[in-house]
């Protein structure tokens, strides 16, 4: 149950944040991997996008999300930590130009992550119940308090230098110490099994538009190709060839709208050598053929921004 100090936190953050961004889309601030966002109207459909590994905090507004096969919902007053980075579609909806759909995020690195797991945890991590990409959680009266404090610090050049990465990194440490802490901590770990399914992921990335041997990427990561399918699936929410096709269909939309590549041109350049087989799994994916769906997209007024990379 939500106390009245917490909705007058969030009231807080609403009007911080839409002070810094006031238009639509997403502003890097002074800190750090640290940005918040701003969406005036509910999507009609799924926008498709890769996912930093990140914390965000909603302070006004819903979305729902889907990452595989699983649909994540979140609203005001909730947090919702990506513990991978990861292919998902997105879709706002609560938002209007009076109270727009806004949050912050803070990008979790996996280097802070663990110096700070260190502090928290000083007798080990203790061992998390599950593993996956997604954790929605509410937000408590302490944790809002803290990134209300450090969006004003984001306000102030000097103290945005000094003091907010100090502010950031204590809303990591009561994100740590929090319900989720347990998975958290498990992204600063080297031999997790997050950790190591993002560094298959790293290897995926990198290579997205090759022919990617799934055996040598398990072995990379020091796992069996079963543990490996297994594991990869658990936190992805998708088979690493899945994860791959994810990758190189959002390259193409965006590449068809920021470089004006014929369907043709993009599937070639993000790996496919069957043009329709390229057709196929497009259209399986967005819903409709690759011509169809851009001119549908441009009529709509839709640019490579609003296709992030």
């Amino acid at each position: 149950m939500r106390t009245r100090q917490i909705d007058d936190g969030i009231a807080t953050l609403a009007k911080l944040i839409g002070a810094l961004i006031p238009y639509d889309g997403n502003v890097e601030l002074r800190v750090l991997g640290v940005r918040v966002g701003r969406v005036s109207k509910p999507n009609q459909e799924p926008m498709h996008y890769v996912q930093r590994s990140s914390l965000c905090i909603v302070a006004q507004g819903a979305k729902i999300v889907t990452i595989g096969e699983s649909t994540y919902g979140y609203e005001a007053g909730q947090m919702a930590v990506y513990s991978i980075i990861v292919p998902m579609a997105g879709r706002v909806t609560r938002a209007s130009y009076s109270e727009p759909y806004l949050l912050l995020m803070i990008d979790l690195d996996a280097e802070k992550i663990a110096e700070l797991a260190l502090k928290v945890f000083p007798q080990g991590l203790p061992k998390p119940r599950e593993a996956r990409s997604l954790y929605v959680g509410d937000a408590d009266a302490h944790m809002i308090d803290a990134a209300a404090r450090l969006l004003e610090l984001t306000a102030q050049p000097v103290d945005a230098e000094l003091l907010a990465p100090l502010v950031r990194d204590e809303i990591l440490i009561r994100l740590l110490r929090g319900p989720m802490g347990s998975r958290v901590a498990q992204i600063g770990k080297a031999d997790s099994g997050v950790q190591r399914i993002a560094n298959a992921v790293s290897q995926l990335r990198a290579n997205y538009d090759r022919r990617v041997n799934i055996e040598d990427v398990a072995k990379l990561v020091n796992m069996s190709v079963t543990s490996f399918h297994r594991q990869f699936k658990a936190v992805t929410g998708m088979s690493p060839l899945q994860y791959q096709k994810s990758l190189r269909l959002q390259e193409a939309r965006r590449l068809m709208l920021a470089a004006m590549l014929d369907a043709g041109q993009a599937s070639r350049r993000v790996g496919y050598s069957s043009a329709s087989q390229f057709t196929r799994e497009y259209g399986r994916f967005f819903g409709s053929a690759p011509t169809k769906d851009i001119h549908r997209l441009r009529e709509q007024g839709l640019t490579a921004a609003d296709v992030p990379a």
